[in-house]
């Protein structure tokens, strides 16, 4: 999806990464072939695992244990990508393909679901629960408080959040579904969803990462991080993108035009000074880099920063104004300034992610204990021994955008921002997910993803088998206030009481949403040739 990527799809997909080998071409099955597959494996989902339409990311095969980032009940449906409006998005890809009005149906059933559990305030949270709010709440009092390392699953804030893409791909897919046939039985939802991002937004342009605010959850000694301005997943970055397509379908409102201006500018003012002419994950109202869960210290963050400059780089397309590349070459030189020794950079990543404010010194995380009762992180300065699940360093493609900048920087900013959909009106793109699928997976045809692997490897039941490499503890208890013995320290997960995913080395055989919706998006593609 545009501008959609997150560490939900990674690790919900990671039972499919083996698959991706190739080999030479041959010959494409049928389109016969693959549309039957495809109905086959859509009804599957839509019949048989859905939950009132909506999904999580990976089940067993009887069903009886799911996941979403973490452990759900059977009365759950997950919002984080690839989750509900994930499969929503896939299912109006493959109408467009295949005219059959069944997938649109499905996708209307995603779109339900999602409006099901819309908050009152037009945001979702991270998944919804069909039990209500005493389910709600034992999930809470169980799993989601026992997950160490996920910090955002252990206390229920009551509200709706930002984070990891979630709201956005469900009010994206919402204006998609509505734009579709303009059924105005969307335009309810959708018109709360909008009135969400314009109403949580901060006079000087950022989001907070949940809102309405709340400041109730204060961890290790630090503050509620869910008002900050946040830079983090990129909060700003999708809304931006929502209210683009907004902008380009509902009219032109002229709110949304200055939410946009004012959503933009906000990157201009939360760069830092000289020396460290960088970005932080998060910023306090006086626009102070700070950190958010305890294993993201106060600093400058170096993926953030490489990430920021992208956006530059896509706001000077949109309006044509220099001053979105005023400072990107102080952001680069920052970059540099702080780019690891060639002796300790281990698999391409040269930039340590979290850089001291001062000192600009790297700063790495690493943590002590067993489970969430008794574990701890910290931060300091030895590059030893650093948790697994957080990188302590990143790979910044350099060449790339300082290339970029210099192209841009010697562009007529007229002609950069001729066609943007702040001047010129523009349709929806027609696909979101497939124009994903690289050339090379539809000319693979003995691969294990090539079409007519997959038109033969479908089940009789109608899935395709992979291996659920991420798993969890089921809830064993709270944990103890003692540390359990062990090494814990790099981990993904801590003893036996821990709820955090992890991935197994016995891993079983189950049913992926993500295998669904990147096989679907090889066929999809193989009937659009």
């Amino acid at each position: 999806m545009r501008s959609l990527l997150s560490k939900a799809w990674a690790w919900a997909c990671a039972g499919i990464a083996a698959a991706s080998l190739t080999v030479p071409a041959a010959a494409a099955p049928d389109k016969a072939r693959v549309e039957a597959v495809m109905k086959r494996a859509t009804r599957f989902m839509v019949e048989k695992v859905s939950t009132n339409g909506g999904y999580v990311w990976s089940y067993l095969p009887d069903l009886s244990r799911r996941w979403g980032e973490m452990e759900a009940f059977p009365t759950m449906i997950w919002v984080q990508p690839p989750g509900t409006a994930t499969m929503g998005h896939l299912y109006l890809d493959a109408y467009h393909a295949s005219g059959d009005a069944y997938y649109y149906e499905a996708a209307a059933k995603a779109a339900d679901a999602l409006i099901a559990i819309q908050q009152d305030n037009g945001g979702w949270h991270y998944f919804g629960d069909f039990g209500g709010e005493a389910s709600k709440k034992r999930w809470y009092d169980t799993i989601g408080k026992n997950a160490w390392r996920l910090e955002e699953f252990q206390h229920d804030w009551g509200n709706a959040t930002f984070d990891d893409a979630g709201t956005s791909e469900s009010m994206q897919f919402l204006l998609r579904l509505y734009v579709e046939k303009h059924d105005p039985k969307y335009l309810p939802a959708l018109q709360k969803a909008l009135n969400f991002v314009l109403d949580s937004q901060y006079p000087i342009g950022g989001w907070p990462q949940r809102f309405p605010l709340k400041s109730d959850f204060s961890h290790h000694g630090k503050p509620d991080y869910t008002s900050f301005i946040t830079f983090n997943d990129d909060v700003a970055g999708e809304n931006i993108q929502f209210l683009l397509y907004a902008y380009q379908s509902l009219g032109g409102d002229a709110r949304v035009y200055d939410a946009i201006v004012r959503a933009m500018n906000v990157y201009l003012v939360t760069q830092q000074a000289k020396p460290q002419a960088g970005w932080g994950l998060q910023y306090t109202l006086d626009l102070k880099p700070v950190g958010a869960r305890t294993y993201e210290p106060d600093a400058l963050v170096t993926h953030t920063t490489a990430a920021n400059v992208r956006q530059l780089f896509r706001f000077y397309r949109l309006t044509g104004d220099k001053k979105f590349l005023a400072r990107v070459p102080e952001a680069l030189d920052w970059l540099e300034s702080v780019k690891l020794p060639a002796d300790q950079v281990k698999g391409g990543r040269a930039y340590p992610t979290f850089i001291e404010i001062g000192t600009n010194r790297p700063l790495y995380v690493h943590r002590r204990g067993s489970n969430v009762v008794n574990g701890e992180y910290y931060a300091h300065h030895d590059p030893a021994n650093t948790i697994t699940h957080y990188s302590s360093t990143r790979a910044v493609d350099m060449t790339g955008l300082r290339r970029e900048y210099a192209e841009l920087n010697a562009s007529d900013p007229a002609a950069v921002a001729k066609d943007s959909p702040l001047r010129t009106p523009q349709p929806l793109p027609r696909y979101f997910l497939v124009e994903e699928t690289a050339t090379s997976d539809l000319n693979t045809a003995g691969g294990k993803r090539s079409p007519d692997a997959l038109v033969k490897s479908l089940n009789a039941a109608g899935w395709w088998p992979t291996e659920l490499k991420a798993t969890s503890n089921p809830y064993a208890g709270d944990g103890a206030a003692a540390p359990v013995p062990g090494d814990y320290s790099r981990t993904k997960v801590g003893d036996a009481t821990d709820t955090s995913p992890y991935e197994t080395d016995h891993p079983v055989v189950g049913i992926s949403t993500g295998t669904y919706i990147e096989n679907m998006k090889v066929l999809i593609a193989a009937l659009r040739r």
